[in-house]
């Protein structure tokens, strides 16, 4: 970690308010909080669907699982909604209020800085903002290339995009302050130095060493049509699948059953697995998108989510990151040219963005102005 970020006299203080709802606003939150503390700031963490009112929090999990498992379209007729009709939004926006008076509560008074990653949280902190009742500057971190609506709230001081395209569409949605970070993505996550490094991994796993292996990522919950993507990918005769169904015990029994590729659970050390891989084709345009992107792995979108994994899979394709298969027939076509085009394109060199928020907490202290208090959702 940079010495630079490290806070003379230490006791400066964050708070991280998050939201477990798969594993991509917590992963973002864990590695802020890492960083976080290597720069000298202590870190508290707190799950913003626990603080909603009794178990209000639960319901809303289950029910957005069950929406993907059972009725992924309803998702994204909800997703577009949500963007379209002000009243339906606004209702949303008044939920995320019935948070706000236990994040008051919670949030140390001492922190420096708030940081949200789940766009509930914005909503609600950046009400408190506006009423006085947040003395501390809020910054989001936006952990989607895709910006929704709900993602820009009134009062948030601050908003960490990840390229360019997103800082572009966050202030036309009316985010006054946007700058471009690096992914907050664990260092382990890396190109693998060398082949043997690479077949080193993929004995520790248990995977063959001569053949071409695509990863597939579904998220922690194996959420979307994996099955079918799966069977289409194997049927490319290119690679063999390796598939992550996450915490989804049932998909993983469903698909062992077809004897189609290489299936696993939850996966530990999912850095290593990146590395013994030659592609990774995604549905969600979440976290583990942007793990592969860090271990300079070839990537492609395919059967993307309703909602938000389309939104995100077209900021992908628009970015140069990684381009979008979107009917079976182009799939061949899009993992030949993964597999044989050197990669061009990858995260921009930005800041980090601990630096950018130890930087924010800097200036108020010389300007006399309260300390910073930091929420970043999404705590395990």
């Amino acid at each position: 970690m940079n010495t630079s970020l490290t806070r003379p006299g230490g006791g400066h203080h964050v708070t991280i308010v998050s939201a477990s709802v798969g594993a991509g606003h917590d992963g973002a939150a864990d590695e802020l909080a890492r960083r976080l503390r290597d720069a000298g700031f202590s870190v508290d963490r707190h799950d913003f669907l626990d603080l909603l009112p009794a178990s209000l929090g639960r319901l809303l999990r289950q029910a957005y699982a069950m929406q993907l498992r059972a009725a992924p379209e309803s998702w994204e007729h909800l997703f577009t909604a949500l963007d379209r009709r002000r009243n339906l939004a606004a209702a949303v926006r008044g939920l995320s209020g019935l948070a706000a008076r236990r994040i008051a509560r919670t949030a140390a008074p001492e922190s420096a800085a708030v940081i949200s990653t789940y766009p509930l949280a914005s909503q609600a902190l950046g009400r408190l903002r506006r009423r006085g009742a947040l003395r501390a500057p809020v910054v989001t971190y936006l952990t989607d290339l895709s910006v929704h609506p709900l993602w820009v709230a009134d009062g948030v001081d601050l908003h960490l995009a990840l390229h360019p395209e997103t800082a572009a569409e966050a202030h036309r949605l009316g985010a006054a302050d946007v700058r471009v970070c690096a992914p907050a993505v664990r260092p382990g996550f890396r190109p693998p130095s060398s082949v043997l490094e690479r077949r080193m991994a993929r004995l520790r796993l248990g995977l063959p060493d001569d053949e071409r292996l695509a990863l597939i990522t579904a998220g922690s919950w194996g959420s979307g049509d994996v099955a079918a993507t799966v069977r289409d990918v194997a049927a490319t005769g290119l690679v063999t699948p390796v598939v992550v169904c996450g915490h989804n015990t049932a998909l993983r029994e469903r698909l062992t059953r077809t004897g189609m590729g290489i299936t696993l659970g939850w996966v530990e050390d999912m850095p290593a697995l990146m590395r013994a891989c030659d592609v990774v084709v995604q549905n969600a345009g979440g976290l583990s998108s942007l793990e592969a992107l860090a271990s300079g792995l070839p990537m492609l979108s395919y059967r993307c989510l309703p909602g938000h994994g389309r939104a995100n899979a077209a900021v992908l394709e628009k970015a140069g990151w990684a381009p979008w298969a979107r009917h079976v027939d182009r799939l061949p076509e899009a993992l030949f040219a993964a597999l044989t085009t050197p990669l061009t394109a990858g995260p921009p060199h930005a800041a980090d963005p601990v630096a950018i928020v130890a930087a924010l907490a800097t200036e108020r202290d010389t300007a006399g102005a309260p300390e910073l208090a930091v929420v970043a959702e999404g705590a395990r």
